[in-house]
């Protein structure tokens, strides 16, 4: 029992002098703790240190609402903004393929409608009649210009002349680029180049060779950008007064005074076969893509279409006159004019014109011997509603056609002295080119002694509308 309570003695006594040495390190000599003390003097600080401590409180707070971001989170953003993008650029695809198959749709849709003869581009009713001072005149022919062809590009024109010389033209400055000079009747032999008046003219459609054919029965081939003499084409029995390429290709369409029909494939430097049918002169020929050919037979007053490969032809009788000059529209129509002063537009569908404007030009002669002036030239825009027709009572008319190519307005004339013997739109239809001459082409009835023999470059200016096709 004695030891019991010694070690309950010492065991007491070592706790109290643990307890009297934590006391004297806390203790500041005064009977008080140092935590005491510290608590002290936060509440006696001056109030300058609290106004500061303010501040740092705040920005604290700040500091802890911008939260740093963890690289999940940033992920998470990243990817976020990435999806966003390829949507963006996914709608601005789907609406760019969008456009484009419009386009293509609405390309493949003209091309349909081109080749059934049907498309009718409605820009008639935006042309404005040109400003006199815009209209150029290029002279270089010392007689009358007989015909002309605008290249596919719309650079150059080549034009031809009864001087029997071929002169190409810079269409944006009006210079002479180069003349192949016309020889005397009787130096064939060692003249390189026409020796009788040249009658004709056609430029393939990818401007690789350009034909001419004279009344001394030649049709020549030349390089359109050289002018270097190709080939000769020999064949016809009487004067050459009609070429056309077949658009695509090179093969060449000739017509004759000898009432026959050419066809010719000019890469093999070749005759093909001769197509015979109708019974005057032929006076024009004109031909697009398709494997046909449209003749205007002069006194025999008929319209013939020949189908080339079917070896047929078809026939179409309307003027009262000669036709003396025919242009192709689309592949389903045609404008002719003639010496009784009318022009038709016709069909292939209908042996006889849907539409005729007799007197187009007018008249002249004494009171009860009026005759009508002849028409000269037509030419018509390609798949549009614009024609336009020469004759030699001083001016070019331009024409619109009715829906469906029913019917002919007069837009407006443009004036012009002389005899308005070839006229062609360009591609574009930015242009329209007559060439003049003081005589008609095909012979010497009158003489226009005020006229001057070369080609007017007539701007046409459209207003700015939104263009409708109509089938």
């Amino acid at each position: 029992m004695s030891s019991f309570f010694i070690k309950k003695k010492v065991i007491s006594a070592a706790t109290n002098k643990g307890d009297l040495k934590r006391k004297s390190k806390t203790d500041d000599g005064k009977g008080r703790s140092k935590k005491f003390n510290k608590r002290r003097d936060e509440e006696i600080s001056s109030d300058s240190e609290n106004e500061s401590a303010v501040p740092n409180r705040k920005q604290q707070e700040n500091e802890d609402d911008e939260i740093e971001e963890t690289p999940q989170e940033k992920k998470l953003r990243l990817a976020k903004l990435y999806l966003d993008q390829l949507r963006e650029e996914e709608d601005k695809t789907a609406e760019q393929e969008s456009f484009e198959a419009d386009l293509i749709a609405g390309r493949l849709q003209e091309d349909v409608l081109e080749q059934k003869g049907k498309l009718q581009r409605l820009i008639a009713k935006e042309l404005i009649a040109p400003d006199p001072a815009e209209i150029r005149l290029l002279r270089g022919h010392k007689l009358s210009v007989t015909c002309l062809v605008i290249s596919p590009d719309e650079k150059y024109i080549f034009s031809a002349s009864k001087d029997c010389s071929i002169i190409k033209w810079e269409v944006e400055s009006g210079k002479k680029v180069h003349k192949i000079a016309g020889g005397r009747k009787g130096t064939e032999a060692r003249h390189v180049g026409h020796t009788a008046h040249i009658l004709c003219m056609a430029i393939a459609s990818d401007g690789t060779y350009l034909a001419s054919g004279d009344m001394n029965k030649l049709i020549m081939i030349w390089d359109p950008m050289t002018c270097k003499h190709l080939y000769t084409f020999k064949g016809h029995k009487d004067a050459v007064s009609g070429l056309a390429f077949r658009r695509g290709t090179h093969t060449l369409y000739s017509a004759s005074h000898d009432r026959s029909i050419k066809v010719w494939s000019v890469d093999e430097n070749a005759y093909v076969e001769t197509l015979f049918g109708h019974q005057d002169v032929i006076t024009g020929l004109d031909c697009l893509s398709r494997e046909r050919c449209v003749t205007a037979g002069g006194r025999d007053r008929t319209v013939r279409v020949w189908k080339i490969a079917e070896e047929s032809q078809l026939v179409f009788h309307g003027h009262e006159g000669s036709i003396d000059c025919i242009q192709l529209i689309n592949e389903e129509h045609m404008i002719t004019g003639g010496d009784d002063g009318s022009i038709s537009i016709w069909t292939v569908n209908k042996k006889k014109p849907v539409s005729t404007v007799k007197q187009a030009h007018g008249s002249h002669g004494n009171t009860g011997l009026e005759q009508p002036h002849w028409v000269s030239s037509v030419a018509a825009l390609h798949n549009s509603d614009i024609v336009a027709s020469g004759s030699h009572n001083s001016a070019v008319q331009l024409w619109k056609c009715g829906q469906g190519f029913r019917g002919l307005e007069p837009l407006f004339s443009v004036p012009m002295a002389g005899f308005v013997n070839s006229l062609k739109f360009s591609n574009s239809g930015k242009f329209l080119v007559a060439g003049v001459g003081q005589e008609h082409r095909l012979g010497r009835w009158w003489r226009v002694k005020e006229a001057k023999n070369g080609l007017y470059i007539i701007p046409l200016k459209r207003q700015v509308q939104e263009q409708e096709v109509v089938q």
